[in-house]
This record gives structure tokens, sequence and C-alpha cells, in this order.
């Protein structure tokens, strides 16, 4: 009988409003992952989403003291992610103001295009390692690098070797900090890096190398340094520093570790890179 009411109760209208009120939290849910792909914030995420599953397991175990625990992190957790997600939230708010939050980007390089700007790459670093001029250009990968593309000055312009080599001309203006390259283009140039305290980093290497591999410890970006002193060529991903390479293995690297077309998870959706 609770059965029959319930339905005789339920309208076209009540059933409408459901779905487009769950369509809008979809849809706010999709823009704010939008606005936060492509920084560290996507990496708190998965944080939080962990401290959700370890609440869970640790109250089906009936384990006291942890779950308060979890549930005190929870507590505050709204007004530390005011705090930590702050860049993200300025950046969601200037672009809904901007109305630009409601667009999306795409690209698309052939093979051909990619070994081109390969090409213009080693290009440039050939020229600049002959005359010994400094250079410090950082490929983005899977980790965002907006928070250090923020800190420079921005370029979004297209890869040449010309522009690469005209860059890190020596009192330029452009020339100190890094060069960050997102996918095909030149997103920004003097921008400001991360510097390692590792003490495995040889003494006579300069702030170059030093900024090089302290991004290296906290992405996954790679990046190639020629040194101003001696105009050697090295590389750092993952830790590590690798230096005093040939071009022969610069271009092998960067077909490894630079790609111009974003991946694209199977079948797209939600979280398919744009």
């Amino acid at each position: 009988m609770q059965t029959g009411n319930f339905f005789e109760n339920v309208t076209t209208a009540t059933i409408i409003a459901s779905i487009v009120d769950l369509l809008i939290v979809w849809y706010v849910i999709y823009l704010l992952i939008t606005v936060m792909k492509g920084t560290k914030a996507i990496q708190l995420i998965k944080g939080i989403f962990l401290i959700l599953i370890g609440r869970s397991i640790s109250n089906f175990f009936d384990l006291t003291t942890t779950t308060q625990m979890f549930d005190t992190v929870l507590e505050w957790g709204f007004l530390a992610i005011i705090v930590i997600f702050q860049p993200e939230l300025r950046r969601a708010l200037e672009q809904l103001g901007r109305g630009s939050l409601f667009r999306t980007n795409g690209s698309a390089s052939s093979t051909t295009e990619q070994d081109k700007l390969r090409e213009a790459m080693v290009k440039s670093v050939r020229y600049m390692a002959k005359r010994r001029i400094g250079a410090l250009i950082v490929f983005e990968k899977e980790t965002g690098l907006k928070d250090y593309i923020e800190t420079g000055i921005p370029i979004n312009g297209n890869i040449t070797s010309e522009l690469l080599i005209n860059i890190f001309i020596p009192n330029t203006p452009l020339h100190d900090g890094a060069m960050i390259i997102q996918g095909d283009k030149i997103a920004t140039a003097a921008s400001y890096l991360p510097l390692s305290d590792s003490s495995k980093i040889a003494k006579n290497l300069g702030t170059r190398h030093r900024a090089a591999v302290g991004l290296s410890e906290v992405t996954d970006a790679f990046t190639v340094v020629v040194s101003e002193e001696t105009g050697n060529i090295s590389v750092t991903y993952d830790s590590k520093l690798t230096k005093e390479i040939s071009l022969d293995e610069l271009d092998e690297l960067l077909k490894s570790h630079w790609s111009i077309l974003p991946p694209l998870k199977e079948g797209g959706g939600l979280f398919a890179r744009k």
C-alpha cells in the first residue's frame, strides 16, 4: 500500500527535476576537475579519497581510535581544502568571470609534426651548446606544471628553433629561469623552479642543474639543461641527473619523454585529457 502511494506521488515533473538536479551536480564536478586538472591539487584529491577509504575500513573493523582520528581529519578538512586549493579556487572564479570555464581546448599533431618539433628542439640545443648559451627547458608530462607556469612570462607560442634560441640569449629579459613546454607549445619562459637540496649534486653544477633536479623530485617532468660554463647537455627525470649526453641521445630521450599529443584514456570520458 505504501509503495503504491509512493508511485502516485511521483510525477513526471518530479522525475525531470531530479534528473536535472543530478546533471547539474555532475557538470559542476566535471568543471571542478577540469580546472584542477594539470595541477598538484589532483594529487591531493586522491589523498582525500584514500582518507575516506581508510575511515570506512577502520569503521568496518571497529577500530575506535583510528576512526576518531579520521573523523577529526574530515571535520577540519573543509578549512584545509580552502587553504590548500586556494590557487585553484581563485583560478576557477577568474575563469567563471571571464566565461572561459565552459570552453574546452583541443590540439592535434601528426607524427610528422612531432618529428619536426623534435628536430627544431635538437637544432636549438646544438646551437646553444656550441656557443655555451645556458638553457633550462622543461617538458610537462602527466603531472601538471601550472603552479610553476604561473611564475613565468606567458608565451603560448609555436615551437621553432629560432624562438627557442632567442629566448635564452644572454642579457635578454627572458633568458633567466626555465622555459616550460606543454605539448606542442611554449607555455612560458623565465619560470621559477624549486631547487634541490640533494648533496649528490656536484658542487661545480649551477642553479640550472639544481633547479632541474628539484623539479624532477616533485614531478615527472623531463628537463634539458645546457651549461653556459661548458656547453655540456644534461637531462633530469625521476630525480636523476644524467650529464654530458650527446645530441643523438637527446633525440632518443625526447622520443620517450616528449609527448606532443596528450594521452587519452580509452573511450574518452570525464577523465580523458583534452
